[in-house]
C-alpha cells in the first residue's frame, strides 16, 4: 500500500490541538512537509518542534484566524505562492450549541464564514499549486450531523450541511486534475470539541459529567468515545496516494454512532 507522502506539503488548520494536532502528526509521519495554522503562534512553535522528522522535513506554521477571511487568504497565499501545498486540512471547532430555531442570525453567519467561507478561501489560495502539480487532496473534518442532525445543534447542523455539499461539488469539479475532495465526519472524539458539548448537556440538563458521558457513550456500539489520533489517521489515509480513487465521500469514523446506512 502506498502511504508514502514524501515531497508533499500539507497544510492543516486547527492543528494547535485535538484532530487538527494529529492529523499533523500523522501527515508528517508519511513523509509530508507540514504547515501547521492556528490562532496561536506559541502553541504552533511547540507543535512544529514536536512533529515527526523535524530533522529532515520541512515543517512551518501560520497564526491565522479563520475568522478574518481576508488576513486567512493573503496569509496562505503567500505561503502557496513559495512553497506550493498539495494537501489541504479544512478543520475548525465547531459553533455553540442551542437549538436552530432560536439561534440568532449572527450565529449562522459567524459559523458559515469559520467554515463554509474560510474552507473556500483556503481552497482558492491553494489550488494553483495543486492543479500545476496534478495531484491534490482536499480533506474536510466536519461532523456526523451532515447525515444524521444532532440534538441542541442547531447552528451546527445546518453549516456542517452546506460545507459537505460543496465538498461534494468540489470533488466533481476536480476530480478530473487529480485532485480529491473528502469529508470525514468524526463521532465524539475527547477534543474540546466535546468537552463543550458535554459542558452544555450538563447545565441543561442537571446532570453530572459522568452521567452525561455515560450516556453519550451508550449511544455508540464501540462503547467509548475516539481518541484525536484515530481521526488522524483516517484523513491522512485519505491524503496518502493508496487513496486516489476515493472521491467525494463523507466518511464517518464514529464507532458505529450512527444508525443510517
Amino acid at each position: 500500500m502506498d502511504l508514502n507522502l514524501h515531497g508533499r506539503h500539507a497544510l492543516v488548520c486547527g492543528a494547535s490541538e485535538g484532530i487538527g494536532l494529529a492529523a499533523a502528526q500523522e501527515l508528517a509521519l508519511l513523509g509530508a512537509d507540514v504547515t501547521v495554522l492556528a490562532r496561536r503562534e506559541d502553541a504552533l512553535r511547540d507543535v512544529v518542534a514536536a512533529l515527526p522528522g523535524a530533522d529532515r522535513q520541512r515543517h512551518g506554521l501560520i497564526a491565522a484566524d479563520v475568522a478574518h477571511t481576508f488576513e486567512l487568504s493573503q496569509a496562505v497565499s503567500a505561503l502557496a505562492a513559495n512553497r506550493p501545498v498539495h494537501i489541504l486540512v479544512n478543520n475548525t471547532g465547531g459553533p455553540p450549541g442551542g437549538p436552530a430555531h432560536s439561534a440568532e442570525i449572527a450565529a449562522f453567519l459567524d459559523a458559515f464564514n469559520k467554515h463554509l467561507i474560510a474552507n473556500h478561501a483556503l481552497v482558492q489560495a491553494v489550488l494553483p499549486g495543486m492543479r500545476a502539480a496534478a495531484w491534490g487532496r482536499i480533506v474536510n473534518v466536519v461532523s456526523t450531523s451532515v447525515r444524521e442532525p444532532i440534538a441542541n445543534l442547531g447552528v451546527s447542523n445546518t453549516v456542517r450541511g452546506a460545507v459537505a455539499s460543496w465538498a461534494k461539488t468540489l470533488s466533481r469539479e476536480l476530480g478530473p486534475e487529480g485532485i480529491t475532495v473528502n469529508n470525514v465526519l468524526p463521532g465524539y472524539t475527547e477534543t474540546g470539541r466535546v468537552e463543550q458539548i458535554v459542558r452544555e448537556r450538563m447545565a441543561k440538563e442537571g446532570r453530572s459529567e459522568e452521567d452525561v458521558r455515560k450516556a453519550m457513550r451508550a449511544g455508540v456500539p464501540a462503547g467509548r468515545f475516539a481518541q484525536p489520533s484515530e481521526i488522524g489517521a483516517v484523513i491522512a489515509f485519505l491524503c496518502a496516494p493508496a487513496a486516489g480513487y476515493v472521491n467525494g465521500v463523507s466518511l464517518a469514523v464514529d464507532g458505529g454512532r450512527m444508525a443510517s446506512i
